[in-house]
C-alpha cells in the first residue's frame, strides 16, 4: 500500500521538516478565486491535519482580516496582486514570516522565482500554462511580456525543481517549454465527497455552466453555443453559475439573442445548491479558452452528469473524449451540445462512464501525490 498522508508527514517531522510555507497569489477567500485555490487549501488542511505546521502566504482578501487561521494552517493576507510578489520574497528572505523548513510555490501565471533565493526543500505547483490566457487578462504590451515570462524567461531557473501539475495535458506543455521530464509529474485534482449521484433530472433539457464571468473562460461563446443548440433542442435551457466582470456584457449578450426566458444567471451558489444543479442536469458545459484541469467538469461527472466542452487541454484531462464526455472546437460546441441532449443512450453511457472515474478521483490522493514530491525533495537533501 502507498504511504499514508500521515506516513508521510511523519516522516519529514522525523527529518526536521515540520513548517512549511506556501506562497499562492490569491486566496480561497478571495472573491476570484477558483480551482488552484481550492487545490491549495484541499493539500494544507490536509497536511495541517496530520501534523504538519502549514503556512499559506497571499495576497489581500477584500473583507478578510491580514491574519487567520483557516482548516487548522495559518494564513497570511498582505499586498496587492502585484506588490504580493516583491513583499513575500522579502518577507521570506528577511524571515518577517518565521522560519520554514520548506516551500511549496503555487506558480499561476507570474512565478515567485523561489529557486533564487529559497535554500530549502521546495517544490512548484504549476496549474497550467497561461498561453493565450494572456491576451484575454492583461492590455497588449503587458501580455506580451507576461508571455515571455513564462515561457522563456523564467523556465531556465526551474530545471532543477520538482514541479507538480494537475495533468499530463499540461505536463506534455511544460516539457515543450524546456522543462525536465524527470522534474515534471501529474498529479490529478480530487474531487469533493459531497459530488454524488442523487435526485432527479430535470424535465426539460438542462445544460448547467458553473466559473467566472472572465474573458478566458468565454460564457459569452458558451451562450452563442446554447443559441445554436437550441435551434435542435427548442426546450433547452442554460444555468449560468458564477459572477464577474464580464456579467453585464452577458445579461446583454442574452438580451440581444431574445433569451432571458431560457438563460438564468443564478449567481453565487452554495454547495449543497451547487450538487443539486449538478444532479438535475442534463450535461455540465464550459467554452474555456485554457483550464488546468476543468474542475466543474469533474463535479459534475462525479453526480453522473456527463461534460460537453472545447476541446482544450485542461479538458483532455478531466474528461475522457468520447467516454466519459464529448470535447468539441469552439464552432461545433453547440452541435456537440444538441448531439448529447437529443440522444438519451449516449448521454447515460457517458454520465455511467463519468460516474465511475470521478470515484478514483478524491482530494486525498491528491494531496499525498503532491506530499510526495515533497517528501521526495526532503529525503534527497537529507545528510
Amino acid at each position: 500500500m502507498p504511504p499514508t498522508i500521515s506516513d508521510l508527514a511523519d516522516d519529514l517531522i522525523a527529518c526536521g521538516v515540520r513548517r512549511v510555507h506556501v506562497l499562492a497569489w490569491r486566496d480561497l477567500d478571495d472573491p476570484d478565486a477558483g480551482g488552484s485555490e481550492l487545490h491549495a487549501d484541499q493539500f494544507m488542511r490536509r497536511w495541517a491535519a496530520a501534523g504538519l505546521c502549514v503556512t499559506h502566504r497571499t495576497s489581500a482578501a477584500a473583507g478578510h482580516p491580514a491574519e487567520a487561521v483557516r482548516h487548522g494552517y495559518a494564513v497570511i493576507r498582505r499586498g496587492s496582486r502585484y506588490s504580493v510578489f516583491p513583499r513575500t520574497v522579502l518577507a521570506e528572505i528577511t524571515r518577517r514570516m518565521g522560519p520554514y523548513d520548506a516551500l511549496v510555490e503555487v506558480w499561476n501565471g507570474v512565478p515567485w522565482f523561489s529557486p533564487v533565493w529559497c535554500r530549502r526543500p521546495r517544490i512548484t505547483v504549476l496549474h497550467h500554462v497561461h498561453g493565450p490566457m494572456w491576451d484575454q487578462i492583461m492590455p497588449a504590451p503587458f501580455a506580451g511580456a507576461g508571455r515571455a515570462l513564462e515561457a522563456r524567461l523564467a523556465p531556465p531557473f526551474y530545471r532543477r525543481t520538482q514541479v507538480v501539475t494537475p495533468s499530463d495535458a499540461t505536463r506534455d506543455e511544460l516539457l515543450a517549454l524546456g522543462f525536465r521530464p524527470e522534474r515534471v509529474v501529474a498529479v490529478p485534482n480530487g474531487v469533493g465527497e459531497q459530488f454524488a449521484p442523487g435526485g432527479e433530472r430535470s424535465s426539460e433539457p438542462l445544460v448547467v455552466a458553473v466559473g467566472r464571468f472572465a474573458p478566458v473562460k468565454r460564457f459569452d461563446e458558451l451562450v452563442r453555443a446554447a443559441v445554436r443548440a437550441r435551434t435542435d433542442v427548442p426546450t433547452l435551457r442554460l444555468q449560468l453559475v458564477g459572477s464577474g466582470p464580464m456579467l453585464d456584457d452577458l445579461r446583454a449578450l442574452v438580451d440581444a439573442h431574445d433569451a432571458a426566458g431560457w438563460v438564468e444567471f443564478l449567481g453565487h451558489v452554495d454547495h449543497d445548491g451547487l450538487v443539486d444543479l449538478y444532479r438535475r442536469a442534463w450535461i455540465v458545459a464550459s467554452a474555456s479558452l485554457a483550464e488546468g484541469w476543468g474542475l466543474t467538469l469533474t463535479e459534475g461527472a462525479a453526480c453522473g452528469t456527463p461534460a460537453v466542452a472545447t476541446d482544450i487541454n485542461g479538458h483532455r484531462s478531466s474528461v475522457v473524449d468520447g467516454v466519459t464526455g464529448l470535447l468539441a472546437p469552439l464552432d461545433r460546441l453547440g452541435e456537440t451540445m444538441a448531439r448529447v441532449l437529443l440522444d438519451h443512450d449516449l448521454r447515460a453511457r457517458l454520465g455511467d462512464a463519468a460516474l465511475a472515474r470521478a470515484r478514483t478521483l478524491t482530494w486525498e490522493s491528491s494531496a499525498r501525490g503532491v506530499l510526495e514530491q515533497l517528501h521526495a525533495q526532503v529525503l534527497g537533501r537529507r545528510p
